[in-house]
């Protein structure tokens, strides 16, 4: 049975020291049937969330958002410019976990109600980009995972060997996802700061001078880790309308080279998330869900009969206008060279004193004519005629012998 909103606004008390209740009310926005939720008011007007989790995944979870929220430092946090929750406190419940967080303003959006163009497409790009720009120590220092390119490529591959050994993947997705992870192009990423997969619903959004919703806060941060960052893109599979125009963004605002198999990768991604699905109930040893991953699969198969996911990859050695342009732009500006003295600069000479009187200037035919001749007369000096050195050797070679003798001599009186 889930607890009440005024039962976990109870348990905020022993979570923060100090804390006095004013209200209570269940959480709807960052909502998970997870977790049992509420948004407790204190006393001093402000609003936190406590989140108790229902089963041993979900505990899991929340374990690692904690240890992520305390990783993301001041500092961290304001390279962001978006907000994330702040850690409060923990207690326990009925021997359970409960963890007490900050509210986060804001109001979410589906993935397939998100429209395309500027607003929240493209600040969710924008998010994205400033998220993955942070620095791997900030990873590192928590403790937390961090993946290369071949480890992912490793993983995917392992995925793959397992689900088709189930007998479950159908022929044409196991070639599918083999060509892919057997293609170099896809996995020479460079590794980000990564959300660890989240979804759209992880966004919170607020409206902007125009009315128009933009990214305010992300609530999710138990995937924290160094990883593809094309992981936190395969949920655009489920927003089409808006995919072009978040990858467009998050390309424009990133501060890396341009990855062109971006958008491949997350795709494999997406569809690989339906074999994980299926290793999920065989390791779970829940037939419902072998069962309904396997549904999953054959429909993704017809879904995918015409669409080949390494289409949209470039031959080797080609280059997209846009990825080209981009890469100029990344290229900084050239700095002032400072101004170097030479050595007429000195109190003796003046450069003034150097230059031509008004009106006068070099007689350009002549200087031209002095340098033909010029050029023709190093010609003439380097045309030598061929030596013959057989003569030549035998000379230094009666030379030498008739010196070493007389050394011999001349060692020998002494």
């Amino acid at each position: 049975m889930a607890r009440s909103p005024l039962t976990l606004a109870a348990a905020v008390t022993a979570a923060v020291p100090g804390a006095r209740i004013a209200g209570a009310r269940p959480l709807s926005a960052g909502g998970d049937e997870r977790y049992d939720s509420a948004v407790a008011t204190l006393g001093d007007g402000r609003e936190v969330v406590i989140r108790v989790p229902v089963d041993e995944e979900a505990e899991h979870e929340l374990a690692s958002q904690v240890v992520a929220l305390r990783a993301l430092t001041p500092g961290v946090r304001g390279l962001l410019g978006i907000d994330a929750p702040e850690f409060l406190g923990q207690t326990s419940i009925d021997g359970v976990r409960a963890v007490v967080t900050t509210m986060l303003p804001g109001y979410q959006i589906d993935a397939g109600e998100i429209p395309p163009g500027e607003g929240a497409a493209r600040s969710i790009g924008r998010a994205l980009a400033a998220i993955h720009s942070l620095p791997a120590s900030v990873v590192r220092a928590a403790g937390l995972q961090e993946h290369g390119a071949a480890e992912a490529r490793a993983d995917a591959a392992h995925v793959l060997d397992r689900a088709a050994a189930s007998g479950h993947v159908p022929v044409r997705l196991t070639v599918r996802w083999r060509e892919a992870i057997d293609d170099d192009r896809l996995w020479s990423f460079e590794p980000t700061i990564v959300l660890g997969g989240v979804g759209a619903s992880a966004f919170l959004f607020g409206d902007d001078e125009r009315g128009a919703p933009v990214v305010t806060g992300v609530y999710d941060w138990h995937g924290l880790a160094v990883e593809d960052p094309a992981i936190d893109l395969r949920w655009l599979s489920a927003a089409q309308t808006a995919e072009d125009d978040v990858i467009d963004a998050y390309a424009d605002a990133a501060h890396r080279a341009p990855d062109p198999a971006l958008r491949v990768r997350a795709r494999l991604h997406a569809e690989m998330e339906f074999a994980r699905w299926l290793l999920h109930g065989a390791d779970s040893r829940r037939d419902d869900v072998v069962s309904d991953a396997a549904g999953l699969l054959e429909t993704l198969a017809d879904d995918i009969r015409d669409y080949g996911l390494l289409d949209e990859l470039p031959r080797d050695g080609e280059v997209d206008v846009n990825e080209a342009i981009a890469l100029i732009g990344r290229v900084p500006e050239r700095a002032e060279q400072p101004h170097t003295p030479t050595a007429m600069e000195t109190d003796a000479y003046s450069p003034e004193d150097l230059s031509f009187a008004e009106g006068s200037s070099w007689n350009e035919d002549a200087d031209d004519d002095a340098d033909d001749a010029e050029h023709r007369r190093q010609q003439e000096f380097q045309q030598t005629e061929p030596v013959e050195l057989s003569g030549f050797e035998h000379g230094v070679l009666a030379d030498d012998a008739e010196h070493d003798s007389d050394d011999r001599d001349d060692a020998g009186r002494a």
